[in-house]
């Protein structure tokens, strides 16, 4: 009986992952390319009964329709799918697998390292330092801003949203806001605030920004948002590029989570069971 064949659409994917995708199913990928164009992918899809995607070319009906009737999965590599067209692929029947949760640590370290950076300018600090301007006698040089006692805003209280929220807490900040479709009991157990998004805009000191992409939230933050902020607030996003691309997830244990779990994504659809993460 012949292998299930799947089209893996990055080259460099965590080895420890592939090896156990390798372990069961016939693995295509395209010879040379790292990232591959719309057009490489679609030399190699036809008949492939599974896709393994970390790419950002578009799943839609063209690489459907040359994929064929033997798909039975979408897996990416991602806790977003903005890239899918989800109605195009569920009305073919097909499953659709997502990682999220294992990456809000690794994402929420990022949101506070980068609200440190800034806060505390350490860019302009390095900077500074190589080209040799270090003033350090200077009492009032280089002052930055304090976690402590700020108002911090969160703008979307998931899996990362909460992860943040909880960082921040331990740094012993004034109030915490944040913002959504309505108020969630996680909300209450980290004793934060929900209000309205142009109330956490003016009210904060810091805003971070970790909702989902979807037709609501597409350039939340713009001109006349970022005119309601504090004139010294610091924004932070570590969602999706259109809302104001990031590496939240890069750490080597994350990413090979995420390959992980795609792959388990993978063996469920084929396997005809539920999904240990889809959509």
């Amino acid at each position: 009986m012949s292998k299930p064949r799947v089209l893996v659409a990055h080259s460099d994917i965590p080895k420890k992952a592939i090896q156990l995708l390798q372990g069961r199913c016939d693995t295509i990928f395209c010879p040379g390319v790292r990232n591959p164009s719309r057009e490489q992918l679609l030399s190699k899809i036809e008949g492939v009964d599974a896709l393994f995607w970390f790419s950002k070319v578009k799943i839609d009906k063209e690489l459907l329709d040359k994929a064929g009737p033997n798909l039975k999965v979408v897996a990416t590599m991602s806790a977003g799918y903005d890239h899918i067209d989800v109605k195009e692929v569920k009305s073919r029947g097909i499953k659709i697998g997502i990682t999220p949760k294992v990456l809000d640590a690794a994402v929420a370290d990022v949101a506070m390292a980068l609200a440190l950076a800034v806060a505390r300018r350490m860019p302009e600090g390095r900077q500074k330092i190589e080209s040799k301007q270090w003033e350090t006698s200077e009492p009032q040089w280089m002052l930055g801003q304090d976690f402590q006692e700020s108002t911090v805003g969160i703008v979307g209280l998931g899996g990362i949203g909460q992860a943040i929220a909880r960082r921040v807490k331990g740094f012993d900040i004034a109030r915490l806001l944040y913002t959504g479709h309505s108020p969630k009991p996680e909300g209450e157990a980290l004793n934060a605030e929900f209000v309205s998004l142009d109330e956490l805009l003016k009210q904060s000191d810091f805003v971070f920004l970790a909702c989902s992409l979807n037709s609501e939230t597409v350039n939340l933050i713009n001109k006349e948002a970022l005119g309601k902020m504090k004139s010294n607030a610091i924004l932070v996003n570590v969602s999706r590029g259109v809302l104001l691309p990031h590496l939240g997830s890069a750490t080597l244990k994350t990413r090979t989570n995420m390959a992980l779990l795609t792959v388990k994504n993978i063996f469920a659809a084929l396997d005809g069971e539920p999904l240990p993460s889809s959509i």
